[in-house]
């Protein structure tokens, strides 16, 4: 186990000692603690923790932590936990349409080892992107969805996904509404991207829009999807300023640069696991 580490993400009411109970637990099992992050709200009574250790020297087999530590300690304390090791490499798919610049930005950083990830498949309601799949030895799978087949296209790309062992699913600017039935298969393990603009310059021009307005500002939001469109626990957001100089086309520009960053940012928070959601929120640790 050289070099490998264990990683607890959880969440418990707050409660005097947690946090000295949860380290022992590290330290008396002779782990050397390599990161901890923890918070409380107050408002809540809440206590969120992240906590990375070296498997090198600790005392409890790999394949017994998660027993142990549920017996010993979530049990009593009423913790929710996930337990992840570094040496695991999530499998992840991508679902886009035709706009290519998210998709490029994340083939682009697996391709430089910048992200440890396996990129499983590419599905896509349209054909447009397949020869950059082609390019990167990727399977791609076309699904052309409708109103009418929406259930029964879904239902062929969840098999896919199952078939491919995918934990989680990026939408690179795929413009189409998940189900409800969908995406309860992967609870918090799928991320979206959109512009900022939601609600107030929803539709198929908002850049458009925002420009007729005169904004100053324009932003982009990564989030987990839900049923409630659009309305999932935000993972990351950025802005940047905008002027009267600046011309339509300015705008989407902008707004595609901010796209790609914030949703890499947030796959990266996610692989990384360093996102842990709790009624609708994220506690995003450094």
């Amino acid at each position: 186990m050289k070099n490998e580490r264990a990683i607890l993400l959880l969440h418990c009411p707050d409660q005097q000692g947690i946090l000295a109970k949860v380290t022992g637990f590290v330290n008396e099992n002779s782990g050397n603690i390599l990161y901890l992050d923890q918070h409380v709200d107050r408002e809540e009574g809440i206590f969120y923790m992240r906590l990375e250790w070296d498997l090198a020297t600790f005392s409890i087999p790999r394949d017994r932590i998660d027993e142990y530590f549920n017996t010993l300690f979530a049990k009593r304390y009423h913790l929710h936990y996930e337990l992840y090791f570094s040496n695991q490499k999530p499998r992840m798919a991508l679902f886009v349409s035709k706009m290519s610049h998210c998709l490029y930005d994340i083939l682009a950083r697996v391709s430089d080892g910048e992200w440890n990830v396996h990129i499983s498949c590419i599905i896509s309601n349209h054909t447009d992107l397949e020869p950059i799949a082609k390019r990167f030895g990727i399977p791609f799978y076309h699904h052309h969805v409708t109103k009418q087949n929406k259930h029964a296209e879904e239902k062929k790309e969840i098999e896919i996904l199952k078939k491919h062992n995918v934990d989680f699913i990026v939408l690179a600017r795929y413009m189409q509404i998940l189900s409800e039935e969908f995406v309860s298969n992967y609870p918090n393990k799928v991320i979206n991207i959109h512009h900022s603009f939601l609600p107030a310059f929803a539709g198929a021009k908002p850049y458009h829009a925002a420009h007729k307005r005169g904004v100053k500002i324009i932003g982009a939001t990564s989030h987990y999807v839900t049923s409630d469109l659009d309305a999932g626990p935000i993972i990351m957001q950025d802005i940047t300023q905008i002027s009267h100089k600046d011309t339509v086309q300015n705008l989407v520009h902008k707004g595609r640069d901010l796209e790609k960053i914030v949703l890499s940012q947030a796959v990266y928070k996610h692989i990384s696991h360093k996102v842990l959601v709790y009624n609708n929120r994220t506690v995003v640790f450094s």
